[in-house]
């Protein structure tokens, strides 16, 4: 009986598959519940958080996307994407010098991708009008 039940749970990998999917096709309430649980099932993994943290971020909730953002880079500090996540959410958030060390940090790494030098560009702007 217990083998059977431990057979039926779903692996990581396939709540991982199956909330990206989610995510994917603009369901982020139900990708965020499924890579959670897989976060749950594989504590550590990256992709897993990063899905997480992009499907929190859809959500609104930008404390917890930084926090799964934050935790990327703990392990990873040259990941380009969790530097733009946690500048992106920092921005939400009203953190906006931290964020526009991020978003630098990330617009240095990959310096060709468009959607870094725009939200670094629209982060330093709100700064200016801040300043002046």
């Amino acid at each position: 009986m217990e083998a059977e039940a431990a057979h039926e749970r779903p692996s990581a990998y396939d709540l991982f598959r199956r909330g990206s999917h989610f995510l994917a096709q603009g369901h982020p309430a139900q990708a965020a519940l499924l890579l959670e649980q897989a976060a749950k099932l594989a504590p550590g993994k990256n992709s897993i958080r990063e899905g997480w943290a992009r499907a929190c971020f859809a959500l609104g909730k930008f404390d917890r996307a930084a926090e799964l953002f934050a935790a990327i880079l703990e392990n990873a500090p040259a990941n380009d994407y969790a530097h733009f996540g946690l500048g992106c959410c920092l921005v939400k958030l009203e953190q906006l010098r931290e964020a526009r060390g991020h978003l630098r940090l990330a617009l240095a790494m990959r310096p060709q991708d468009e959607a870094y030098r725009e939200r670094l560009f629209l982060c330093e702007e709100r700064l200016r009008r801040l300043c002046c």
